[in-house]
C-alpha cells in the first residue's frame, strides 16, 4: 500500500491565507494523532547560517508552533551545533544566528533550544545495529521530547544530491560526534592547477587538516580530515572536490542509520513536513542562497519520511529549470534536476536504504489540498 502524502500550492484567497492553509496541511496530515496534551514538542528546523536566504520563513513556522498550542502541546524550536566552523557552530553563536534570521520569540511563539548544548557535546546513544553504526549519538534535547514535527526546506546538496526530511532528521538531530562519523569516510582533494593559494579552505577547516605545500597550494592530510565538506563549500574556486569512491554511498547510508536512530524512539509520534520553495542548489549551511532552479511548487507533508522526500524530488523534477540559474544541464521538464546539479551524486541510495531499514516507503499517494475560496 502506498503511503500518503498531502501537498498544497503557494496560492491564497481571502477566505484562506497562506499561513491558515499550512495548518489545514498539518491538521489534515494528522496532527492530532501524533501530538497530544502537555507533550513537550520538538519542532526540527534549519535556522540558516548567516548570509543564507532560503530557509522557511519564521511566519509559517509561528504557524505551526500555534498549531501545536491549540492542541494543548508545549512546542520549541530546536537543532543542533555544526560540526563545521560557522555560525551555528556553538550555541550562543547558533541562537544569535536565528535570532538574526528571524526566529525570535516575538515572531515564532516558542523558545528556542540548541539540542547537544554549548558546544555540541549533549547527546544520548541511541543502539540501532546497523550495517555501519550499531549505536548513533543524538541531541539530548530531540532524544527526550514527547513528539516531533519536523520541518524541512528542500535542496540541493553538494554531498547528499538534494536534502530533505531525511537529511534534516540523520543529520540535524546527530550531536557533533554523531556528524563527525557520519563525515569521516569522505575526504576531498585539491586540484592544484585550480588552487590560487587564497586559504579560505585552511580558514574553515574544523580538524586543521589543511596546509600549503612549497608551490603555496593547499593540500588536504586524509588522516586529520573529518569529511565535513566545508573546504568544498568555500572554496570560490572550484579547487577542492569531493573523491568519489564508496565512501559517498557509505556517508548517505550511514545518515539514513541516523535517521533511523531518530524515526524509532518517536515512533507514531512525528510528523514531517517539506517546503518546496527557494529551491536552492546548495545546503541553507553555506553563507548564501543562489537563485532557486525552478519555481515555488508547494508545501508537502506525510506521516512517512521517505514517502514525502520521494514525492518532494519528483515534483521537483517535473518542473523546467529556470533559465539563469546555475543548472546547465537536466534543465527539461521530467528531468532529473539534482542530477544537474551534482552528476555523480545518487541521490536515490539515500532513499533505498531508509526503505530497507523500514523507515518508510518510496511508493505513495500524493493527494492536493485545494485553497478555500478559489472556486467558491
Amino acid at each position: 500500500m502506498a503511503s500518503t502524502v498531502y501537498c498544497i500550492d503557494f496560492r491564497a484567497s481571502f477566505k484562506e491565507s497562506l499561513t491558515a492553509k499550512l495548518v489545514r496541511l498539518v491538521k489534515k496530515t494528522g496532527l492530532s494523532d501524533v501530538v497530544a496534551k502537555r507533550d513537550l514538542a520538538a519542532v526540527k528546523l534549519h535556522f540558516g547560517e548567516k548570509g543564507s536566504t532560503a530557509f522557511i520563513r519564521p511566519v509559517f513556522v509561528g504557524s505551526v508552533v500555534s498549531a501545536l498550542k491549540e492542541q494543548g502541546a508545549r512546542p520549541f524550536l530546536v537543532d543542533t551545533n555544526t560540526l563545521y566552523a560557522g555560525t551555528r557552530s556553538d550555541t550562543p553563536s547558533h541562537l544569535e544566528t536565528a535570532v538574526k534570521n528571524g526566529f525570535a520569540y516575538s515572531v515564532v511563539e516558542a523558545p528556542l533550544v540548541i539540542a547537544d548544548g554549548l558546544r555540541g557535546l549533549a547527546d544520548v546513544t541511541v543502539e540501532i545495529g546497523g550495517k555501519h553504526f550499531k549505536s548513533a549519538y543524538i541531541g539530548t534535547d530531540i532524544h527526550h521530547a514527547d513528539s516531533l514535527v519536523c520541518l524541512s526546506h528542500l535542496k540541493g546538496h553538494e554531498l547528499s544530491g538534494f536534502g530533505g526530511t531525511l537529511k534534516n532528521i540523520g543529520m540535524g538531530c546527530a550531536s557533533r560526534r554523531g556528524k563527525l562519523a557520519m563525515h569521516s569516510t569522505v575526504s576531498p582533494k585539491v586540484t592544484s592547477k585550480k588552487c590560487v593559494s587564497c586559504g579560505e579552505c585552511k580558514k574553515h577547516c574544523p580538524a586543521d587538516a589543511i596546509s600549503f605545500n612549497e608551490n603555496k597550494k593547499a593540500v588536504i592530510d586524509e588522516k586529520k580530515c573529518i569529511g565535513c565538506g566545508e573546504c568544498i563549500v568555500v572554496c570560490a574556486v572550484g579547487a577542492v572536490q569531493i573523491r568519489w569512491n564508496q565512501s559517498v554511498p557509505v556517508f548517505l547510508e550511514g545518515m539514513m542509520e541516523y535517521a533511523k536512530a531518530v524515526i524509532q524512539e518517536k515512533k507514531g509520534k512525528a510528523l514531517y513536513v517539506n517546503f518546496i520553495n527557494n529551491i536552492s542548489p546548495m545546503c541553507d549551511c553555506v553563507n548564501h542562497s543562489d537563485a532557486p532552479i525552478v519555481r515555488d511548487i508547494g508545501i508537502a507533508a506525510s506521516l512517512d519520511p521517505v514517502a514525502l522526500d520521494q514525492a518532494s524530488v519528483d515534483l521537483v523534477n517535473r518542473e523546467a529549470a529556470f533559465a539563469g540559474s546555475c543548472l546547465k544541464t537536466h534543465t527539461a521538464a521530467g528531468e532529473d534536476k539534482f542530477k544537474g546539479l551534482y552528476p555523480e551524486v545518487d541521490w536515490e541510495i539515500q532513499l533505498d536504504y531508509a526503505e530497507k531499514l523500514g523507515l518508510g516507503k518510496r511508493n505513495y499517494s500524493l493527494k492536493m489540498l485545494e485553497t478555500l475560496g478559489l472556486k467558491d
